[in-house]
């Protein structure tokens, strides 16, 4: 038996990788010094693997996304992997590569083009190059890191469904010279990440699937990982010439009916992934003891114990939480205490080590409330609808507001400088009081509303400048929610953000957003959106308690936001965006189990949305795929939806042919994510193929996403861009 773990956080314990990489780009880092700086970093992190685990992948690093560097290896992009400008123009640049969530979480990966005219060829050999910069410094690594095929050809666009089987195959050839020149590097073993293979596998992939790895498996010894749920096809994967399976046992629950039904090959290895990758709450090592031995009796096979999913889902280490509750604190676990849990066990199983008493950790009533538990429990199904249909509803808000063709509006934040980053932190440090920090958030708002209204954008936000994270911001203002100051995960390249922790029943304070939003209102004839974030969004992007149902804690939530909506209503707020980016993340990955997630989902949006029939109600939601999910989204009731639609060059209103939505929508038609000005042609072609979908009198015109992190020299043209595009189609179609 020995210890496992992969995925290790490359953020580092001080975002090192953020600061090299964004330095870089600001001119601030030269090249070398950002080579140096990720090579010291990736030498760090895998020091801290060999300080508590027997075993660990090399090769796992990148600096934008795993993805992309799986398609310049296989000569997708054939660039000069070591050309940063050029690599990162894949990532960020004019033509960026298409960006969605990685699975079921809050990661988000670059989507490669393929087509059955891609030549692929070994351009680029990744896991090579780091195990030789491994051994420079360290020895002999004896495991390589490599995303799978089946993979990276499932997670791609371009093809037809019915070609997935053709690229398979087309990549092995490449996967296969990779395999070999680390064959003949003396790698004992290549860990080959197939995550997708939790996700309903079409029968017609098995052939290429099985024909693939026949292949590859005579290479050298593969570990094929997967992860996030169970494999439903695990007998085939037996069949396979596979040193080893890794199943996640923690999100996978069935792959324990499948091991007690089919059992597991004794001349494979389990990666047994035991321990939580993707929650923060301590492991009961009582209870893994005995699942382990339980697995040992009923395998015989050669066990590894490791993590269910990649570490990189939680921050890296609960230390530096010095301002968490004592009785929070004691009872989490980071990706460090998660390498630490792991040793912990090990030991455990083999006797060198007893359980330790955990009956004197600090006491948890506190956490709970029973007005809060009442209030859920007496829900009826009425709560849950608005008083009136979207069909009379419409005309009551067309009326209020009298809004133009083509109104144009933003999703809701707008730059956050580095001033007015300074001036949070002085505010939270005691250097400035709180007057003095409300004066300035006001003064900011107040710009904000000017710009806007000299822009010509027809409906407003406040720009939510006393706002760090969507969520971590409601976090702060909501009962039985805690949140960390150094828990940062990344969200995509170097964008990071900090999941709350919900450990209790959840009620609202006091308004959390009534002052910005009125203040903003004061200043405009137009109308400001109220900007809120929606209960499955808060859920999503936070770790959650696991003593009730989920969804039990989205109500909780939900009702904490409807507070919220009745003050703004009450205030004259005509319009209140309830963003729900998360709505489609969330949903289980195997569609026989979306429909009970995505009733409560929705259940809970419209709690927090119950508003009155003459109040707008928009929501946001931003890269997911939306085609297989609309009649879910219809559920929601929302009277507005923005979507994200220009990294996909408006791919996405494919998925509105097909269906037929009948409320307002406004696909984003402008990338925030790139620092790229768009030209009023580009977001013209953007629009004019949607309304061939989506009839002119329901269409908004919007960038895809927040404006936060951009600069205000990029934002101010990109929206007098799209402004002009607007007056362009309306004086088209009147």
């Amino acid at each position: 038996m020995q210890t496992y773990a992969y995925g290790y956080p490359r953020l580092g314990e001080g975002r090192e990788f953020k600061r090299l990489i964004e330095g870089y780009w600001q001119g601030k880092v030269s090249e070398s010094a950002l080579r140096d700086g990720i090579a010291a970093l990736e030498r760090q992190r895998l020091a801290t693997y060999a300080q508590f685990v027997d075993a660990f992948p090399v090769g796992e690093m990148t600096l934008y996304d795993a993805m992309l560097d799986t398609a310049i290896m296989l000569g997708v992009y054939p660039i000069d992997p070591n050309d940063l400008n050029a690599y990162f123009e894949l990532a960020r640049g004019e033509n960026a590569l298409p960006m969605t969530k990685w699975f079921n979480t809050n990661y988000h990966y670059l989507v490669p083009h393929l087509s059955r005219a891609t030549a692929f060829r070994l351009h680029w050999n990744k896991p090579l190059q780091h195990v030789r910069e491994w051994r420079a410094t360290s020895g002999s690594p004896q495991i390589a890191h490599l995303m799978g095929p089946y993979t990276f050809v499932r997670l791609s666009r371009g093809y037809t469904p019915d070609e997935l089987p053709y690229l398979l195959e087309a990549v092995a050839e490449p996967y296969g010279a990779l395999l070999r020149e680390l064959r003949q590097a003396d790698v004992a073993y290549v860990q080959i990440d197939e995550p997708a293979l939790v996700l309903d596998v079409p029968a017609e992939h098995f052939p290429a699937l099985q024909r693939v790895y026949q292949s590859l498996g005579q290479e050298i010894p593969l570990l094929l990982m997967t992860y996030y749920d169970s494999v439903e096809v695990l007998p085939l994967l037996y069949e396979l010439p596979l040193a080893g399976i890794g199943l996640d046992l923690v999100h996978g629950k069935r792959n324990w009916h499948h091991i007690g039904r089919f059992g597991f090959p004794s001349d494979k290895i389990l990666v047994a992934g035991i321990i939580d990758g993707r929650n923060v709450w301590r492991s009961d090592l009582s209870a893994l003891r005995a699942q382990v031995e339980n697995l040992q009796s009923r395998t015989g096979a050669i066990l590894w114990l490791s993590n269910g999913s990649p570490l990189m889902h939680l921050p890296v280490s609960v230390s530096p939480e010095d301002k968490l509750d004592p009785a929070l604190k004691a009872r989490i676990a980071f990706a460090k205490e998660r390498l630490q849990e792991l040793q912990q066990l090990k030991r455990l199983l083999l006797g060198e080590s007893d359980l330790s008493d955990r009956s004197d950790l600090p006491p948890t009533d506190h956490w709970y409330s029973a007005e809060v538990q009442q209030r859920v429990a007496n829900l009826r199904p009425s709560d849950f609808e608005r008083e009136m249909p979207y069909s009379e509803r419409d005309p009551l808000q067309r009326a209020r507001l009298n809004l133009p063709l083509f109104p144009t509006t933003t999703i809701g934040s707008f730059p956050q400088t580095p001033e007015v980053r300074q001036m949070r932190t002085a505010y939270r440090n005691g250097k400035i009081t709180a007057a003095e920090y409300e004066a300035f958030i006001q003064n900011e708002i107040r710009r904000c509303i000017e710009l806007q209204e000299s822009l010509g954008l027809d409906v407003l936000v406040h720009g939510e400048f006393e706002r760090t994270d969507m969520v971590e911001f409601f976090a702060e203002k909501m009962a039985g929610i805690a949140f960390t100051q150094q828990g940062w995960l990344l969200s995509y390249g170097t964008r990071v953000y900090r999941p709350p922790i919900i450990y209790g029943d959840v009620q609202r304070r006091e308004p959390m957003t009534l002052k910005e939003i009125t203040f903003a209102q004061s200043l405009t004839q137009k109308p400001v959106k109220g900007m809120l974030t929606g209960p499955v969004t808060i859920v999503a992007w936070s770790f959650v308690r696991e003593d009730i149902p989920v969804e039990q804690v989205a109500f909780q939530i939900a009702l904490a936001l409807q507070d919220e909506v009745r003050d703004l209503e009450a205030a004259g707020i005509a319009i209140i965006q309830i963003d729900e980016p998360a709505y489609r993340e969330r949903a289980p990955l195997k569609r026989a189990d979306w429909e009970p997630y995505f009733r409560w989902a929705a259940q809970a949006f419209k709690l927090a949305a119950r508003a009155r029939p003459e109040t707008q109600i928009h929501t946001h939601m931003c890269y997911s795929e939306f085609n297989e999910v609309l009649p879910f989204i219809d559920w929601m009731d929302a009277d507005v939806i923005t979507i994200e639609a220009t990294r996909s060059k408006g791919e996405v209103i494919s998925a509105f042919e097909r269906y037929h939505y009948t409320r307002q929508i406004g696909p984003g038609v402008f990338d925030v994510h790139s620092p790229v000005v768009p030209r009023v042609e580009a977001i013209e072609a953007i629009i004019e193929r949607a309304i061939r979908v989506i009839p002119r009198e329901r269409f908004w015109i919007n960038p895809d996403c927040g404006l936060k992190t951009r600069r205000w020299e990029e934002v101010i043209p990109a929206l007098q861009h799209m402004v002009q595009a607007a007056r362009n189609l309306r004086a088209r179609y009147g």
